[in-house]
This record gives C-alpha cells, sequence and structure tokens, in this order.
C-alpha cells in the first residue's frame, strides 16, 4: 500500500432513531479543507456507523474500527513518536488530533490547539 488510507464516516448518517455526524471526522474535514495537498495524497474511504466497518478491519483486523482512522502507506515517514499504532502489519492512528499532529510533524502544517 504506497498510499495513505484515510477511513471517515459520512457527513450524515441515521442511528439511535435520528441523523448524526461524526465530530472527529467533521474536524478532519476542516484540517483537509484548509490544506488540500494532503487530501489529494490520501485515499478517503467511508464507513458505515455500524459495527464491524468491513474496510478497516480487513486492514488492521478484528476489533479496530475507529473513525477517523488513517492507515499510513509504506513509504510514510515513521515520525510521529507515541502518536502511531501497529496492527496486522500495518501502522495507523486513530484520533482526529493526533492524525493532525502527524502532519503537522512531517508535513509542517500548524498544530492543532
Amino acid at each position: 500500500m504506497t498510499r495513505s488510507t484515510l477511513f471517515l464516516l459520512p457527513a450524515s448518517f441515521g442511528d439511535e432513531g435520528r441523523r448524526q455526524f461524526c465530530p472527529e471526522c467533521a474536524e478532519l474535514w476542516g484540517f483537509l479543507h484548509y490544506f488540500p495537498e494532503i487530501r489529494d495524497g490520501l485515499d478517503i474511504r467511508y464507513e458505515t456507523i455500524a459495527h464491524p466497518r468491513a474496510g478497516i478491519v480487513d486492514m488492521l483486523g478484528e476489533g479496530r474500527w475507529n473513525c477517523p482512522t488513517l492507515v499510513l502507506g509504506d513509504e510514510e515517514p515513521a515520525s510521529g513518536a507515541g502518536l502511531i499504532k501497529t496492527a496486522n502489519g500495518r501502522r495507523y492512528i486513530d484520533n482526529a488530533r493526533d492524525i493532525e499532529r502527524y502532519y503537522a510533524e512531517i508535513a509542517g502544517t500548524p498544530n492543532p490547539r
């Protein structure tokens, strides 16, 4: 896998009898709007709200299905000490703020506050 894959929930989904959105996924969409050069380098995939989320499980294994999750491509820097986890032989980051911190370190974007 050469490109990194970012898993997000869609902008709107039904759960618990009402329409909802994921605040962390929305935060990342804002980040990607600010930095389209990062967005353009990612394979962005949407998952359903229901578990298991097949695309993430296929890459990382059972029990891992948080959105947002960034699965790092083989060529991506191993920076981000303490931010990167591993599963199923792949490196990943499974929350918005750590994904943003990772790009601050490797791409020079501003750090989240």
